[in-house]
């Protein structure tokens, strides 16, 4: 059994693990942002495109040659599950620290009780 003051600072690491995930997120959606204006600005001053149909397809097609678009669609989708899995370690934790907390109680009340026990037969 794991001792209750390792609880905190590890609830603490696993949260700030889960906003380094967050801000790496933020930061690839970022980029992502960038490379799609990029792409609706190509598909907005192509003179020979006749409708949003055909401006989305161009979107499209810039968007899929460029592989640090690529890239950054993958990094995002990499990171999404790892902060997943991040946040689901923080909830673990924060469920172990609520566990071995009651446990601790019920140790004390156990052994309240038996003190009270040995009183009364007047030991």
């Amino acid at each position: 059994m794991v001792q209750l003051s390792y609880y905190p600072s590890a609830i603490a690491q696993a949260a700030q693990r889960v906003n380094e995930i967050d801000s790496q997120l933020m930061a690839v959606q970022h980029q992502i942002n960038r490379f799609e204006g990029n792409a609706d600005r190509v598909a907005a001053f192509e003179m020979d495109l006749k409708n949003d149909a055909q401006r989305k397809s161009r979107r499209f097609e810039v968007l899929l040659v460029n592989q640090e678009y690529q890239q950054a669609v993958d990094m995002q989708m990499r990171l999404s599950v790892e902060k997943a899995n991040a946040i689901a370690h923080l909830e673990y934790l924060r469920n172990q620290f609520s566990v071995a907390k009651l446990e601790a109680r019920l140790a004390i009340a156990q052994q309240l009780s038996d003190f009270e026990s040995l009183e009364l037969v007047g030991l």
